[in-house]
């Protein structure tokens, strides 16, 4: 086989640019299977020094099953590559890995992909040929018992690929039409709206505390009597936890109505809303 031939069989089976294979070949003495060892060796030299490096862009693929459903976040650095062709094919799989790990991220990453490397390997390898820093970010899975999923996917680059998803589990199992509209635009107002919780009482103290400082720190000097700081600063509390909250946020779709308001003009019995979880590109 002729130095060209190797190198071309290289760059086929590796991914890597022709004066990486050239020199790997070179290094090695002729031998492909060193070559590979040392290209996989400066790959991963080449991916650590990237990660120093911001992702702020990337995808959200949706996978699901009958059992489950999952999101997983996926970082890169620029939105060209959130499109390239390789990355698209490596997070679809990483998609189905993650539905089927439950989430599970130390066991996704070290799970086997279809060429029988593992997701390290492979995001390394994927690093060094694209040459952007890629992360795995956020990742949920929500599971199907005695219930309904229903998904949502907004700006879609690719089939389950886009920049905003959501999925959201109502505890029924009875999938009638109006169940199905109810969970479809209910998924879209979720989108939408970016509720932080499903109700008040579910928001994280920490975010109340946050909320509070700027209330307090907005109301000092405003020239009002502590009584009446206080009153106002309750009041946009209050307003923070109605408009932050699934249940109490104005439904999209009927912006006179609550969510909680259609929720109980629903005829099915004893509909409610489990759980969701919403992932956007850059939040």
């Amino acid at each position: 086989m002729s130095d060209i031939e190797k190198i071309k069989k290289l760059r086929q089976s590796t991914g890597a640019g022709f004066k990486d294979c050239n020199s790997a070949l070179k290094e090695s003495n002729g031998d492909l299977d060193k070559a590979v060892e040392i290209l996989r060796v400066k790959g991963v030299a080449k991916a650590s020094k990237k990660m120093s490096r911001d992702a702020n862009e990337g995808v959200i693929v949706l996978s699901e099953d009958e059992n489950k459903s999952s999101l997983l976040e996926v970082n890169c650095e620029t939105d060209f590559v959130a499109k390239n062709e390789d990355f698209i094919s490596f997070v679809k799989e990483l998609g189905d890995l993650n539905n089927n790990c439950f989430s599970d991220l130390e066991k996704l990453d070290k799970s086997k992909m279809l060429n029988e490397k593992t997701v390290n390997e492979n995001l390394v390898a994927l690093i060094a040929k694209i040459g952007e820093k890629i992360t795995i970010g956020r990742a949920k899975t929500i599971p199907i018992k005695s219930s309904i999923n229903f998904s949502y996917q907004h700006s879609i680059i690719k089939d389950n690929v886009s920049k905003l998803g959501v999925i959201v589990s109502l505890n029924n199992e009875e999938k009638s039409e109006e169940i199905s509209t109810f969970g479809k635009q209910l998924a879209m107002h979720i989108a939408a709206s970016n509720p932080i919780s499903l109700t008040s009482d579910q928001i994280e103290n920490k975010v109340i505390e946050k909320e509070q400082e700027l209330i307090t720190e907005e109301l000092k000097n405003s020239g009002k009597s502590d009584e009446i700081a206080k009153k106002i600063s309750l009041g946009k509390l209050n307003k923070f936890k109605e408009e932050n909250s699934l249940m109490t946020q104005d439904w999209v779709m009927e912006p006179k109505k609550k969510v909680k308001d259609i929720v109980s003009e629903i005829t099915t019995d004893s509909i409610n809303i489990k759980k969701f979880v919403r992932f956007k590109i850059g939040e």
